[in-house]
């Protein structure tokens, strides 16, 4: 059986960002949402899923390429000089595997924004992080951990199959292809680990490679291969641009995401195909 949960990230990053994220739940195929806590449109993005109760709403923790939660004295092994979230992944990686004292500063910024989401009143569906983050060993052992406190039902695992993305778009192969044999062996640890805890997952993902790129000829493409299981088909969705865009996501086509999300071919393909569109909380119910 094909399961499908389409979701989109960086809910709360900008007021674009949040009305894109209502009108393609509203209007085409999105039923899930990641909310960033600290970001600078988070109050908006609340008030708007507080009024679209139907819309899925998880936590996107941001430990990297943002602005923390906590003041940044508080974590100074997390921030820069300006008290940002470092933009170096590599970086980041190894600090927050070897530097001394760091795990504490994590779990801190970690719970904290966990509270910020249960002070929201919404329900928490999933939870993943900015960057596929959660895919370090060390934010995995602290969201796990903390998540469990605050009543994790499901978990995003970032993989991205190589010969159905790679059917469906024919570009980047060898990325494709690298991406998912490098991946695959964590990945499948932390499937079993979820498993263990009685946590669900989902078992794939499109738009890792495509990630900004989501475009409706792209959707439709990987519809027609999306595989038996659990698959999140996920996007960066906005009306527009705007003019504070971080620089890594300058080149992302943010309101052909939006327009793929509530395209009358995607939306007509998906309802006429055998896939059943879901969400982690049907999951977690069900498993």
């Amino acid at each position: 059986m094909r399961n499908l949960i389409v979701s989109a990230d960086d809910f709360g990053l900008s007021p674009e960002v949040n009305e894109a994220v209502e009108r393609a739940h509203r209007d085409g195929i999105l039923s899930s949402a990641s909310l960033m806590v600290a970001a600078p449109a988070t109050a908006e993005a609340i008030d708007r899923a507080r009024a679209l109760p139907s819309l899925r709403v998880g936590l996107h923790v941001v430990l990297v390429n943002g602005r923390p939660l906590l003041a940044p004295e508080l974590i100074p092994g997390l921030v820069d000089r300006d008290g940002a979230l470092m933009r170096d992944l590599a970086a980041a990686g190894i600090a927050f595997f070897f530097r001394p004292g760091i795990r504490g500063q994590l779990e801190a910024e970690i719970r904290a924004q966990f509270e910020a989401f249960r002070a929201s009143g919404l329900p928490l569906d999933h939870v993943n992080a900015q960057n596929h983050m959660h895919v370090h060993p060390t934010v995995f052992g602290i969201i796990l951990k903390v998540g469990r406190e605050y009543g994790v039902h499901a978990i995003r695992i970032p993989y991205e199959p190589f010969g159905p993305s790679w059917r469906s778009v024919r570009t980047k192969r060898m990325a494709r292809w690298c991406n998912a044999a490098l991946l695959a062996p964590w990945l499948g640890s932390m499937k079993r680990r979820l498993k263990r805890c009685g946590i669900a997952s989902n078992d794939y993902v499109f738009g890792m490679i495509d990630t900004g790129h989501m475009t409706s000829d792209r959707v439709l493409a990987y519809l027609e291969n999306v595989p038996d299981g659990v698959t999140e088909l996920y996007f960066h969705p906005a009306m527009r641009s705007w003019p504070d865009v971080v620089e890594g996501m300058k080149a992302y086509d943010f309101a052909g995401e939006y327009r793929a999300l509530i395209d009358r071919r995607v939306i007509d393909a998906l309802a006429a195909s055998t896939i059943c569109q879901t969400t982690y909380g049907g999951l977690a119910r069900v498993r």
